[in-house]
């Protein structure tokens, strides 16, 4: 029997679980509190003609991506062209820079450059980290994880010890690469999955194969292109959306999932997925129904928030590539500051993102769009005159570091965002930007639960629950929600 179902939430895992409840003939409705879909993906446009994704910038892991568009019969060309990027990005030391080229022979050759042997040893880890991939994303990821049991495949069994699950990341890069620029470049990936290297599981070597030898690539139109694609294959199933929707509360009766208050009216609905904040979720519930309570969150490692900028450039910064990293200061450093301290980082890391170098649309004519990140810890205070503070030193090394002058003077639009913004636009725990830190304790059965363990018919999908932070997660963790609400019986 045909279900109606209500998807909380219009980002990644959001699109993804309406688009694979609906192909089962489902009546699929979701609801957004924002004017347009993509959540923390969302895009906007400026009076003068920039254009700014707000979120995502990184389109690693393409075949996973396509996995999605493959499932519904579709391509990801028959709605955007994926372009290469050459060099993928470059990494900026306080000495020197790593250009990480396009080319996979390119890159041993540049890594045996700086350090003697260093081909070798990326080939070996790349062989490793490729066995990873295959088996983490394809079979670890896609479970539900209610039970260590789903991991008793013969696979996995007899995959366990090249997975390495019980090994750090820094412990393991540091087997194969002595040069301290090298293991930087090894370990920046897993930053993006919210912890040190030194408290993620080796098995995370996956991402480095899933960018460095995949590739990076930039969608035409930007980031938010996945999300209309996304939008558009789920209208094709039948999905319907409704924007500037605010889920107000969730109600039960019996053990189920009955109906939910929306913008002062209740609709009634036979199974719910909630991709929008797990905590915030739950907030929507009566205490006795709730997964979690309060501790249980405060006890979790989240992954950190960020500072970014969007800025309007009126001219072209000379020597940038569409992605660089600045690392010329300690990664551990400002880790510290992130997980340890939780405080303002005095000598930060930071990225920025220049996708004028790659298309010519997102800023007017011989003008730049400059996206700048740096993570912080969650929680902190982020007033205008901080944000102003860390704006003007990461301005002034990237002058440093391209030759242009007065950076900040050449300034025609600027918007920032930070902890409060991610709270008050995403109801995000602590202002968190990445969800769960995916760290040992807080992977697969030790996430929180994709299914409320009180309430029947309630499921929860994206960063929070599993597999974890990252686009392609975030559009695995919407398949997995929905093959799970698929199977229930009304």
């Amino acid at each position: 029997m045909k279900k109606k179902i209500a998807v909380i939430g219009c980002g990644f895992s959001g699109l993804s679980a309406a688009a694979y409840a609906a192909k089962e003939g489902n009546e699929v409705h979701v609801f957004e509190k924002h004017d347009q879909p993509g959540g923390r993906a969302r895009q906007f446009t400026t009076k003068n003609g920039y254009v700014f994704d707000m979120g995502p910038s990184w389109y690693w892991m393409p075949d996973i991506i396509e996995n999605f568009f493959a499932d519904f019969g579709f391509h990801s060309s028959d709605f955007y062209e994926l372009i290469s990027l050459n060099p993928q990005f470059e990494m900026i030391f306080s000495d020197a820079k790593i250009a990480v080229p396009e080319n996979y022979e390119e890159l041993k050759k540049t890594v045996e450059s700086i350090e003697t042997g260093a081909a070798l040893q990326l080939d070996r880890f790349m062989k490793s980290a490729k066995y990873k991939y295959q088996v983490g994303m394809q079979e670890f990821v896609n479970k539900p994880c209610y039970s260590w049991l789903e991991f008793a495949s013969p696979k996995i069994a007899t995959s366990a010890l090249k997975l390495d699950l019980l090994t750090n990341f820094r412990k393991y890069v540091s087997k194969y690469f002595k040069n301290p620029k090298l293991r930087a470049l090894m370990e920046f990936p897993v930053i993006f999955l919210g912890a040190s290297p030194k408290n993620i599981p080796a098995l995370y070597s996956l991402m480095n194969y899933g960018g460095y030898v995949l590739g990076t690539k930039y969608p035409t139109g930007g980031f938010y292109s996945l999300v209309l694609a996304m939008k558009k294959v789920a209208e094709k199933q039948g999905v319907q959306f409704h924007f500037n929707h605010s889920v107000e509360k969730i109600h039960i009766e019996n053990d189920r999932a009955v109906s939910l208050l929306i913008n002062g009216k209740l609709l009634e609905f036979d199974s719910i997925i909630a991709s929008s904040d797990y905590h915030h979720t739950e907030s929507l519930l009566d205490t006795k129904y709730k997964n979690y309570d309060d501790d249980y969150w405060k006890n979790k490692t989240f992954a950190p928030s960020s500072l970014i900028f969007y800025l309007g450039i009126n001219e072209r910064i000379p020597n940038l590539t569409h992605h660089t990293l600045f690392f010329e200061n300690d990664l551990d450093e400002h880790i510290d500051c992130i997980y340890g301290e939780k405080k303002w980082p005095e000598k930060p890391l930071f990225y920025a993102c220049c996708p004028s170098k790659t298309d010519a649309g997102t800023a007017p004519e011989n003008c730049e769009n400059l996206f700048l990140l740096m993570p912080v810890a969650t929680g902190i205070h982020d007033d205008e005159s901080v944000r102003e503070h860390y704006l003007k030193e990461m301005l002034e090394r990237i002058e440093k570091h391209t030759g242009i002058k007065n950076l900040y003077e050449k300034i025609e639009y600027k918007k920032s965002y930070c902890v409060s913004d991610f709270t008050a636009d995403y109801n995000a725990y602590g202002g968190n930007a990445y969800g769960l830190a995916n760290t040992l304790n807080q992977t697969a059965v030790l996430k929180p639960k994709i299914r409320n363990k009180k309430v029947q018919n309630l499921f929860y999908t994206g960063q929070l629950t599993v597999p974890g932070p990252g686009v392609p997660p975030a559009i695995i963790s919407g398949k997995i929600a929905a093959n799970e609400v698929n199977k229930l019986k009304i």
